[in-house]
């Protein structure tokens, strides 16, 4: 997504897994979430299957444009375990 790309609007989805729009990251960013980790607690961005695979450099995009910080400063997030989908049964050793 590139800042001269006209066709992005306030309801464009930019977080597929949690139906998150544009619109909906920009007013948390006015509102003073200001990195990935911030918007992850607020609004559940990265937080869906892809686990911020998909959406996770355009939010970081977002936020460097709309804060004017370097993208390093809001992105990566931080990483908890797992760092990839597990099945529960693999956690409980029911396999």
């Amino acid at each position: 997504m590139s800042k001269d790309d006209k066709n992005v609007g306030y309801n464009t989805i930019i977080c597929r897994c949690e139906d998150i729009s544009l619109g909906e990251i920009k007013a948390a960013i006015a509102e003073g979430h200001t990195t990935v980790d911030e918007l992850k607690h607020y609004l559940r961005v990265g937080m869906g299957p892809c686990q911020s695979r998909t959406c996770g450099t355009l939010i970081a995009g977002i936020i460097a444009r709309e804060t004017g910080k370097p993208v390093d400063e809001v992105y990566p997030m931080i990483a908890r375990p797992p760092y990839h989908p597990v099945m529960l049964g693999t956690l409980l050793n029911e396999e």
